[in-house]
């Protein structure tokens, strides 16, 4: 069960430690918080009494695709799953705010910081996780309809089937007999079947075969066309393909925000935070080398675990 930390101490804990290590950072792109549709301040999460997230604070705007960056370990799925209340039985959040911007004119926002996470999902986030999450002995068709919302409308069966026509083609087959591709395709459809104001796809293409990494990218290309996306990636060419902003976290804080072209054009800044040594092959670009490996460091490839 998840838990997280409603606690006084939670709103208190806003200690001069945390909140002057991204004042700066945060800042050095634009702020977009006027038209974000999800707006986190100085978030700080603990997990078995160690301070992962240690004050991160970015925006995601309402349309295009925010990248999520950082090598591993830095903190990128502690923060997905601290916004959806996803969090493990040992983690909670311990300080700062996750806010959701009310749908409609105006500048309201409801704070979701500690709201559970079948109230947050309701509000209309959609969630692909880093281990798709498919039931592996349901059906496509099985596992497409356990994501329909109650009271969330017409499900976008017609859309799915037109971005994901092999998944119609499949429906009767079970999810466990698909390709990595093929089951990561049922993530995102599930997420784009209910009528979500953003979607939260992690590591998308972490362990694909470079073709079927091209796809998956296309996909979400097509997808993002349709609802604003926050993405979870360290292949930098995907980032290149989809994404207008990028947030680079490193130790559980912000040290970058601001336009992806202009970090990924910047040779020096992607080495320093991300330990890239060359430039990035386009999406779906066979990489390896003549001994069937892959020259490419740990933010280059999609083998990397995101946490």
């Amino acid at each position: 069960m998840t838990t997280t930390d409603t606690g006084n101490d939670a709103g208190n804990d806003t200690g001069n430690d945390t909140g002057n290590g991204t004042g700066n950072a945060a800042g050095t792109g634009p702020d977009t918080r006027s038209r974000a549709v999800l707006d986190i301040r100085e978030l700080r999460v603990d997990i078995a009494g160690s301070r992962i997230l240690q004050g991160v604070t970015f925006s995601v705007p309402a349309t295009g695709v925010t990248a999520l960056m950082g090598r591993n370990g830095v903190g990128k799925t502690t923060t997905v799953r601290a916004v959806l209340g996803l969090l493990p039985e040992e983690g909670r959040i311990t300080g700062g705010t996750v806010r959701w911007a009310a749908a409609g004119p105006g500048d309201s926002w409801a704070d979701i910081t500690h709201e559970p996470t079948h109230r947050t999902v309701r509000r209309g986030i959609g969630y692909a996780p880093e281990d798709r999450g498919v039931f592996t002995r349901l059906t496509v068709a099985e596992n497409l309809s356990l994501a329909e919302r109650a009271g969330g409308g017409e499900p976008a069966y017609d859309l799915v089937h037109e971005l994901f026509p092999e998944l119609k083609a499949r429906r009767g087959q079970a999810a466990g007999t698909l390709s990595g591709g093929q089951q990561q395709m049922v993530a995102i459809a599930r997420c784009l079947l209910n009528d979500n104001r953003l979607v939260i796809v992690d590591e998308p293409t972490k362990g694909l075969a470079p073709r079927v990494v091209g796809e998956v990218a296309e996909v979400l290309a097509r997808a993002a066309e349709r609802v604003p996306m926050l993405l979870v990636e360290q292949n930098l060419a995907v980032i290149r393909k989809l994404a207008g902003q990028a947030v680079v976290l490193e130790a559980g804080r912000v040290a970058h925000t601001g336009p992806a072209a202009e970090l990924l054009a910047d040779r020096t800044r992607t080495t320093t935070l991300l330990g890239v040594g060359r430039a990035p092959a386009a999406a779906g670009e066979d990489t390896r080398n003549a001994h069937g490996t892959t020259d490419t460091t740990e933010a280059d490839t999609t083998e990397g675990e995101a946490r």
